[in-house]
């Protein structure tokens, strides 16, 4: 009986992800069942943490060396498109100065993810402004060193 019930579920694993990477896309399906830069970052030059309308939450870290952006990662108790769109995000901010970094629109990280369903789009944008909202924090804190 239990190696039906475990044919069962697998059968209705495979399913479940056949029918998310139709509705999703290959790219959405990688970052989410294998998230890069997903971390917390000690002593961050930049930090945020924002909660979207759906409610999930993203934390996003920002390290700076020369102006530029040396690591970048996110931490998130979001979905699938959620992870997807947070770890695009860190992705695209390598090695980018502050003005570069204002590039990263959620229209950018969508972009880079093939699209995302309609319902999902709020994802993409949770990720967009947590990013920026670190690299305000990082700016902020430039300036107030700079006027200490």
């Amino acid at each position: 009986m239990s190696s039906e019930l475990d044919d069962f579920v697998e059968s209705l694993q495979e399913k479940i992800i056949e029918e998310t990477r139709r509705s999703y896309g290959e790219k959405v399906i990688e970052r989410w069942m294998n998230p890069r830069f997903m971390e917390r970052i000690a002593g961050a030059d930049g930090y945020s943490m924002i909660r979207g309308v759906c409610g999930d939450s993203m934390e996003f870290f920002l390290v700076f060396e020369s102006e530029r952006v040396s690591k970048a990662a996110f931490m998130t108790d979001g979905c699938g498109s959620t992870t997807a769109c947070g770890s695009v995000a860190a992705e695209m901010a390598f090695g980018k100065g502050p003005e570069e970094l204002l590039d990263i629109t959620a229209d950018a990280i969508e972009s880079c993810l093939d699209g995302l369903p309609e319902a999902e789009k709020h994802c993409a944008l949770l990720a967009a402004t947590s990013l920026q909202e670190a690299l305000h924090d990082y700016m902020l804190r430039q300036r107030k060193e700079a006027e200490a």
